[in-house]
């Protein structure tokens, strides 16, 4: 065997990739000419041979982002092809479980899977069958003593449930307490903002996402009713422990994706500037500083900002 450079090695292991991804027709809009993605498929698998799955187990399994996943199961969810219910064990997590609809979906990508691959050894004499098939398990054997690649934190995206009103009070009263010096008057207004979502929440036009990491809330945001036209952002909050895992932004996207959805034509928030990691989201997001005011809250003297986003 030559002894190729490690950039070699490189470019033939990419080389192996791009190769088994055109052979095996993963680069076709549909796989297996149907209407999911690779990934779609990968995630209904896991979901069909599981019982009492959740998506944090999705997520530890395939290595996706949190908010990618969350985002696909939404979209399977209105589709019609996925179920999920609280977990009988634990009620903070709910478990998913394919509906008859994706069941069917399912069973006919499987048939069509096995079709395939047995097309693909059928055209094979069976010394090079058995040749692939330790080629391939030498390859699994090798790859699965590694770390593989880097990925974040496993976290999901949830709507809220009881108890998360109280928790997202007490998590802002305490971190903006400890980080910014902020008194309880803060805390006051948390609390009255989560108490009119709840008094008067249009679910059609409004939506509170919880973030969970190994069964803990590490963070939260809002979208609010403003107008017909107009929707507010409101209570973007990312524990420091979940800080560098790109959850901020992930947050912000799904009130804009929302947003969208709802037929709002515009999102305003109000924020302080001297919340710079918060305003680099919105900023990075697409926001605009719009209004700046100088007032005195909680125990000091601020620069309050409202920034906007034209949808």
């Amino acid at each position: 065997m030559p002894d190729f450079t490690f950039e070699e090695r490189i470019e033939a292991v990419r080389h192996f990739n791009r190769f088994m991804t055109r052979q095996i027709g993963v680069l076709r809009e549909g796989l297996l000419h149907s209407p999911f993605s690779l990934t779609d498929s990968r995630i209904l698998f896991e979901i069909a041979n599981s019982d009492n799955i959740s998506a944090s187990d999705i997520t530890k399994e395939l290595g996706l982002d949190a908010g990618y996943l969350s985002r696909t199961l939404n979209r399977l969810e209105e589709q019609e092809l996925i179920l999920r219910e609280r977990s009988e064990s634990d009620g903070r997590q709910w478990n998913i479980r394919l509906t008859s609809k994706g069941e069917k979906a399912f069973d006919l990508l499987n048939k069509r899977s096995h079709e395939q691959v047995s097309e693909l050894l059928r055209g094979m004499p069976e010394f090079e069958q058995k040749q692939l098939i330790k080629s391939m398990q030498n390859i699994e054997g090798l790859l699965g003593k590694t770390k593989g690649l880097a990925f974040t934190e496993p976290y999901y995206l949830r709507q809220h449930e009881p108890g998360d009103m109280g928790l997202i009070v007490y998590k802002h009263g305490a971190l903006y307490a400890m980080e910014y010096g902020w008194d309880q008057h803060f805390e006051a207004l948390v609390s009255q903002i989560v108490s009119d979502f709840i008094k008067n929440f249009n679910p059609k036009k409004e939506r509170c996402w919880i973030a969970e990491m190994n069964g803990e809330v590490i963070g939260s945001i809002f979208i609010v009713e403003e107008n017909e036209e107009v929707a507010k952002l409101r209570l973007l909050l990312v524990d420091p422990k979940a800080r560098g895992l790109g959850l901020g932004t992930t947050l912000v996207e799904e009130c804009i994706r929302f947003s969208k959805l709802a037929g709002y034509k515009k999102i305003v928030l109000w924020t302080n500037s001297i919340l710079k990691e918060a305003r680099h989201i919105y900023q990075k997001s697409g926001f605009e500083l719009v209004n700046e005011e100088n007032h005195h809250s909680f125990g000091h003297d601020l620069v309050g900002e409202t920034w906007e986003l034209r949808l």
